[in-house]
């Protein structure tokens, strides 16, 4: 009896030694490998996904009024590699600090989050945008709302133009708080970098605001299809 359950622990213990003898070879081979880095080239709206966006023929001024009263561009697309617009309250400072952020246009929330170091809180909606060159192609827009101080939406929400998605906020100490603002062309969805040598898929959105305003200069924009109250709340 007592032969047969040393040989038992004996077995045992052989196993436990072969497995992690095995354990730590793999370990060393994973080790040895390089880790391939995630491709941003593989987190893109399917084509599902893409005709079911909203369509977006009208986008305005995300900050301020519709046609962005109130507010300044203190750093404008491409200046010093920019890859956006700095809006910011025309009061400076931190005087817009906690002021709604809204929907450039109607879309759906493809991403919300923190995505790391330098952009704070960040949201981004995907938009179905006609060619104003060709009508019958449609292109797949993204504006980019980052910098923000709380968000007032959910991931896949559907908003219409208008709809307040967010408050301005700031990254750090050392700086004020504005919103940055992008526009992006492609089915892409990847928060990316702020400043690059090239404009990489991004637009300027001044221009673009300005070819799809979609509405005379001295037309005021109409109240959401929903009022604001029935975004969710969601803390920072």
């Amino acid at each position: 009896m007592r032969a047969s359950a040393l040989l038992s622990i004996a077995l045992l213990l052989g196993a436990l030694g072969l497995g992690v003898e095995i354990g730590l070879h793999e370990w060393q081979q994973r080790r040895a490998t390089p880790q391939v880095p995630l491709d941003p080239a593989f987190l893109r709206l399917s084509p599902l996904e893409i005709v079911q966006l909203p369509l977006a023929v009208r986008f305005d001024q995300p900050l301020g009024t519709a046609h962005g009263a109130l507010t300044y561009n203190a750093q404008p697309f491409r200046m010093a590699r920019h890859l956006g617009d700095d809006l910011n309250g025309i009061g400076g400072g931190n005087s817009d600090l906690g002021d709604p952020v809204y929907a450039a246009g109607a879309g759906r929330v493809v991403y919300l989050g923190r995505p790391g170091p330098g952009w704070g809180n960040m949201i981004i909606l995907a938009h179905h945008v006609p060619d104003l060159s060709e009508p019958s192609r449609e292109r797949v827009i993204q504006t980019v709302y980052a910098h923000l101080d709380t968000f007032t939406v959910e991931a896949d929400q559907i908003v219409p133009r208008g709809f307040q998605i967010g408050t301005v906020g700031r990254v750090d100490e050392k700086n004020f708080a504005h919103l940055h603002f992008e526009v992006r062309e492609g089915p892409y969805i990847n928060p990316s970098v702020g400043y690059a040598d090239t404009p990489l898929n991004c637009l300027s959105p001044e221009r673009f605001l300005a070819q799809h305003r979609g509405a005379p200069e001295d037309l005021l924009n109409t109240a959401p299809v929903f009022p604001l109250e029935t975004a969710p709340s969601t803390s920072k």
